[in-house]
């Protein structure tokens, strides 16, 4: 049965409108374009309202879904804003907040198994793009490391710190020791800059120096110490800074 309305057309929430008649096709249009074509075939918008369809029933989700994308910047931002922000937006209730942080899980996972066991050379671009998805809209400042084997297989990937806005404490002893335990010969260095901008600090060089330096002393090579930003990266490796 639907839910009543008001005088007004809202649910009986006083939140959205329910669907008008000639709303009550879009949906399955929009799937029909969806399975045809793929999500190429979508705007970002429409892309998220399928997402948007899972957790909200016999509504316009249009609306919301335009409003996501304004308020966060692109379909990438809405997906890795965090619950508490999406919820802050008009129309987003819990369980409509955990719909879409499960796609973004679900994007992560895929994005971090493209990469793992394979030789990095040939999955680069997988690498950048599993650290953006991972990191670049993050409002704090994090630390990853990639584990390596001999092959330069990636065998593991975790976050080791989090910081604030513009800072992440890093431990050049901490990293050599779990690249130890984790048995291998080669790491990848990842923290993002929340700013946009991702020009190497000078804090940033002199830690992937120390760390160099003190993994070099135990066998293991530092591959590069990456810095990423919403749409851009830099390689402190291909800048040549250590």
């Amino acid at each position: 049965m639907a839910r009543a309305s008001n005088r007004s057309g809202l649910d009986d929430a006083g939140l959205l409108p329910l669907e008008p008649a000639d709303y009550l096709g879009h949906r399955d249009r929009l799937r029909e374009r969806f399975l045809a074509g793929g999500g190429d075939a979508l705007a970002d918008y429409e892309l998220l309202e399928l997402i948007l369809f899972l957790a909200i029933p016999r509504r316009d989700v249009k609306p919301i879904a335009k409003r996501l994308i304004a308020r966060f910047g692109s379909f990438h931002g809405v997906l890795a804003a965090d619950a508490a922000q999406l919820a802050g937006v008009k129309g987003i209730g819990e369980a409509t907040a955990a719909a879409i942080k499960a796609v973004h899980a679900a994007a992560l996972r895929f994005s971090r198994e493209a990469i793992l066991d394979r030789p990095i050379m040939s999955s680069w671009q997988k690498v950048i793009d599993y650290c953006r998805a991972a990191m670049a809209h993050n409002e704090n400042e994090e630390f990853r490391v990639l584990y390596l084997d001999a092959k330069n297989g990636i065998i593991h990937e975790e976050q080791q710190q989090t910081g604030t806005v513009d800072h992440t404490p890093v431990y050049p002893r901490e990293v050599v020791k779990r690249a130890l335990e984790r048995g291998a010969s080669a790491i990848i260095m990842v923290h993002n800059h929340p700013s946009g901008d991702p020009t190497p600090s000078r804090a940033d060089i002199q830690m992937t120096k120390e760390v160099a330096k003190a993994a070099a002393t135990l066998g293991i090579a530092v591959h590069d110490h990456i810095i990423i930003a919403r749409g851009r990266h830099a390689s402190l490796k291909g800048m040549g800074l250590f």
